[in-house]
């Protein structure tokens, strides 16, 4: 699964100054065109239900049961969903049952008393966003919101809801300081009503049996999130590894020099991958409010930026996990994400008759895409522990780390080096003996790199390395990831009993 986050008003601007956004079927074929040549398989749109303010980006719903009219009528949106749908995109909708906006036009006080919050301010509000919390507890509003996560299924053909801040849900104590909160009937924080409420929202969504799906945008260590209700768990499909994210992200902005002092932000991940279904994210909420682009927080030159990009979606490839990347990262988007203004599309252009880099970005990202997908070891098996196996995690000084992707009829060996530093001859323990032919290189010359690639096949040595019996040796570029197809040779001792 390949997911292309996007926000619709900012995707693309119309040319003419007083058309302010484009119609939902104006956009449907350019994202599908966009989404077909890069190779996504998903789309996730951002919040659509209707919204009062557009720098909420339709986090602060006001008409769950309406498409926004900002880009035309509901049957101008089943027309985006269809059409994407012909050509073999899924489309996920954001979907906000954790709070909502104090709009008079809105759910607020809806007959004049506190009908879908709580009166209790403590239960009812949350202070940092300054919108309401819904009263879980009461069946009307239950029905409400499970009738309207149905509706988008059902109405609109969405094929999976993302939920949007499902922790504020969980924790009655969440943002809150002493005082600010009250505890539930056994005296703990956790919220019981909104826990029976995801569990029995997942288990209609699953009853569907059309294969609708659920994503929980849970952002602590709450356990059994994609866990079945029978063991405790909420019963989501996936779950985003915001842990994954933060970490990553805390690591690669560290200059190299240093990186080798924060190499478990690298490993770490692996620890708990398989105490969830998780996609991995580069979401819209870390490329605004003055966090910069990915771009910007790559360090280094113009060309380390591109290079740590290049290996950072491809690190983020081979890492277990489904995958999430939100529009405009995929070509180097240097400035922030504004709902104000369209894509920085223009960066795109060629620069005086030559290809630019952000447009080598791009169609690297286009073939890693294509590679991920021509590859069943790379997803097959992300939530087993059958399909990923470390090979090194402890070369911190080399900032180097490497590991197997598996599946039933494939092994790809997967070399990663997070510094600027190239090597003639390093060497790597192997899985078995064998024959190691690298098939990716993000530093490939075609993506804008040095060009410091393995061309010949590898034949492994018994020389232990890492742990292993067997390695190879191999050109390890520079702030690149590389991918080696690991195919078996009988030992002589076994082709010699075979020929007996």
């Amino acid at each position: 699964m390949l997911v292309y986050e996007v926000a619709l008003g900012a995707f693309k601007k119309p040319a003419d100054a007083e058309k302010e956004f484009y119609n939902y079927r104006e956009l449907a074929p350019m994202i599908c065109d966009y989404c077909e040549e890069m190779g996504y398989t998903h789309v996730e749109l951002m919040p659509i239900m209707e919204h009062p303010y557009d720098a909420s980006w339709g986090y602060q719903v006001t008409g769950y049961y309406a498409p926004t009219s900002r880009y035309g009528t509901p049957d101008d949106f089943m027309y985006l969903v269809d059409f994407l749908h012909q050509h073999g995109i899924g489309v996920i909708l954001d979907w906000v049952p954790a709070h909502f906006p104090k709009d008079e036009h809105g759910l607020a006080r809806f007959d004049g008393t506190c009908l879908y919050e709580h009166l209790d301010k403590r239960q009812g509000e949350h202070p940092h966003w300054g919108t309401l919390i819904y009263n879980y507890g009461r069946p009307e509003v239950i029905n409400f919101l499970t009738a309207n996560a149905l509706f988008w299924l059902e109405r609109f053909h969405i094929d999976g809801l993302r939920m949007d801040a499902v922790a504020s849900m969980l924790y009655l104590d969440y943002g809150k300081e002493d005082g600010e909160w009250v505890a539930n009937v056994y005296g703990g924080n956790e919220n019981l009503e909104a826990i029976a409420f995801l569990q029995n929202l997942n288990k209609k969504i699953h009853e569907r049996k059309d294969g609708s799906f659920s994503v929980a945008e849970e952002s602590t260590a709450w356990p059994q999130v994609t866990g079945p209700v029978k063991e405790g768990g909420l019963d989501f499909d996936l779950k985003w590894n915001m842990g994954w994210m933060n970490d990553y992200l805390e690591y690669i902005r560290t200059d190299p020099l240093f990186r080798k002092g924060r190499h478990g932000m690298l490993t770490f991940s692996m620890i708990y991958q398989y105490s969830e279904d998780f996609m991995l994210v580069l979401s819209h909420d870390e490329v605004v409010h003055m966090k910069g682009s990915m771009f910007t927080k790559m360090p280094g030159s113009i060309s380390d930026k591109f290079a740590t990009l290049r290996l950072t979606y491809g690190y983020m490839a081979a890492h277990p996990g489904k995958k999430l990347i939100f529009m405009g990262q995929e070509f180097g988007q240097e400035r922030e994400f504004s709902e104000k203004r369209e894509l920085d599309w223009n960066l795109l252009d060629a620069v005086d008759g030559e290809m630019s880099d952000n447009e080598r970005l791009r169609q690297y990202v286009s073939v890693l895409n294509s590679f991920y997908l021509a590859h069943p070891a790379m997803y097959e098996l992300d939530a087993r522990p059958a399909g990923f196996e470390w090979i090194s995690t402890l070369d911190a000084d080399h900032s180097v780390i490497a590991f197997l992707r598996k599946s039933k009829d494939e092994t790809l060996l997967v070399v990663c080096n997070f510094t600027p530093v190239s090597y003639e001859a390093f060497r790597i323990g192997v899985p078995f003996a064998g024959k190691y032919k690298e098939i990716f290189n993000s530093d490939a010359s075609e993506y804008g790199g040095t060009g410091f690639v393995n061309p010949r096949v590898k034949q492994s040595k018994r020389k232990h390395w890492d742990g292993r019996v067997n390695s190879i040796e191999c050109r390890l570029a520079p702030l690149a990831i590389q991918v080696f197809t690991c195919t078996k040779v009988p030992s002589k001792a076994g082709r010699k009993k075979k020929e007996s």
